[in-house]
């Protein structure tokens, strides 16, 4: 298997400072402790975490269906990821992944195994295994 490539650059302190962080192969995004922590335009590493992880999670989910005959027609999937203060610093507790598949011929007991054996076995849940990650999952009709 290959190895994916990003990088990140920071400039200045953590109050003036700014940054970007960069996928090998798709745009930078500009982060900075105001995109971080305060709302401001740009984006920060909890983003592309949950991305990533929406992401591996589609991937995966549309494997599982196939390999149960099951051909879905649209999977869309969020994360969303709690960062809280521990102690001195901060830690990812929590990430929420919501998803709406669409997919003949299945029923929603069947699915919903599918789904939850998926969010277990795709390569970045477990890289994540530390953080508790739910799963909010519908099958759309």
């Amino acid at each position: 298997m290959g190895i994916s490539k990003g990088s990140a650059q920071w400039t200045g302190g953590l109050k003036d400072g700014k940054g970007v962080m960069k996928p090998a192969h798709a745009p930078e995004a500009p982060f900075s402790l105001g995109t971080r922590f305060e709302g401001q335009q740009g984006s920060n590493p909890e983003e592309l975490i949950g991305a990533a992880l929406a992401g591996c999670f589609s991937m995966a989910l549309s494997l599982g269906l196939e390999k149960a005959g099951l051909k879905p027609s649209s999977i869309k999937t969020s994360a969303d990821v709690q960062l809280d203060k521990q102690g001195e610093g901060f830690a990812i507790t929590t990430i929420t992944l919501t998803n709406e598949t669409s997919v003949p011929g299945t029923n929603d007991e069947q699915f919903q195994k599918i789904a939850e054996e998926t969010k277990k076995g795709c390569p970045v849940s477990k890289a994540l295994a530390g953080v508790n990650i739910t799963l909010k999952a519908t099958l759309a009709r």
